[in-house]
């Protein structure tokens, strides 16, 4: 999985944690991945597009992470802009990356394949329903997740009180945290 090491960027504060949560997807075998809030890069000179390290560009991460598996992503994201950011990100790798422009709540609701690998970062912690709403997205997501898989929560603190708790009542294990993530083992 040498790929990852192209994403050990000095503004790439979740780096480590990527590598840790997908050297341990590959070792499950892993294949069925699914995002909530895409990588968005940040907007230069009103039209272009640019990376953000500090965000993690989690989609282009997965989507390499897809690529070498070959399996799927599946990214959701309410914004077409941020899609649109997403699919210029990945476009080498366009045919393993399923995007889909909807709430993170009804996109969940409606996928029908089992989930190995679920991340989720929608809706910005800054906002007060963030906590709550990443609870309802677990909740929505349980019963569709396979054996053995991993749940990836973002921006730790801010959004993802409500939803640890939850998901440690529930058959969870903490396997990874850091500053700014939680890995979950869903057993």
């Amino acid at each position: 999985m040498k790929f990852i090491e192209k994403y050990n960027h000095k503004k790439n504060i979740r780096y480590n944690s990527f590598k840790f949560a997908l050297t341990e997807a590959y070792r499950r075998g892993l294949k069925t991945l699914v995002e909530t809030g895409c990588a968005r890069g940040k907007i230069k000179f009103l039209f272009f597009s640019k990376k953000n390290w500090k965000d993690g560009m989690s989609t282009m991460i997965f989507s390499d992470y897809v690529k070498y598996v070959n399996g799927s992503l599946t990214t959701c994201d309410i914004e077409l802009r941020n899609i649109n950011n997403a699919k210029k990100f990945v476009k080498e790798n366009s045919e393993f990356v399923n995007f889909v422009v909807d709430d993170s709540l009804n996109f969940l609701r409606s996928f029908k394949k089992k989930i190995d690998f679920l991340y989720l970062d929608s809706l910005d912690g800054q906002y007060n329903e963030a906590s709550t709403h990443q609870l309802e997205e677990i909740k929505i997501a349980k019963d569709k997740l396979s054996r053995n898989s991993l749940i990836l929560l973002d921006d730790k603190g801010s959004k993802t009180n409500l939803s640890i708790d939850f998901m440690l009542n529930n058959n969870f294990k903490i396997i990874n945290e850091t500053e700014e993530q939680v890995l979950l083992s869903y057993q």
